[in-house]
């Protein structure tokens, strides 16, 4: 089986449910926590490359609605979405699952069992 690395942060509702969601099919994963070790403009550049940076960014979290308006219309281009999530972390839709050379945002029991 190929390693899945789930990314995210550990106090997030949605994180423990895909956790979860392994653990009761006795999946192994390795857990990212972006809060702690940070994520690199690398790495948000390829997922977005693969799914987009407007599936990437989380534009209903708390974090997004705390933004001024004029932050959150400078975010009209990748580079300023990933710049954007690096510098804020929360902004970045979780899970993202890297699993078989494919990216998953979300939780998505249907997506998850496809892999």
């Amino acid at each position: 089986m190929n390693k899945i690395i789930v990314y995210g942060i550990p106090n997030c509702d949605t994180i423990k449910k895909t956790l979860d969601w392994y653990k009761k099919k006795n999946i192994t994963v390795e857990f990212v926590d972006y809060k702690k070790a940070g994520i690199t403009k690398e790495k948000l550049a390829a997922w977005s490359k693969k799914v987009g940076y407007e599936i990437l960014l989380n534009k209903k979290s708390t974090t997004w609605r705390s933004l001024s308006r004029e932050t959150q219309q400078k975010i009209t281009s990748e580079q300023a979405a990933i710049q954007l999530m690096q510098e804020y972390t929360s902004l970045i839709k979780r899970p993202v699952i890297e699993i078989n050379g494919n990216i998953l945002v979300g939780f998505n029991e249907t997506n998850f069992s496809k892999q």
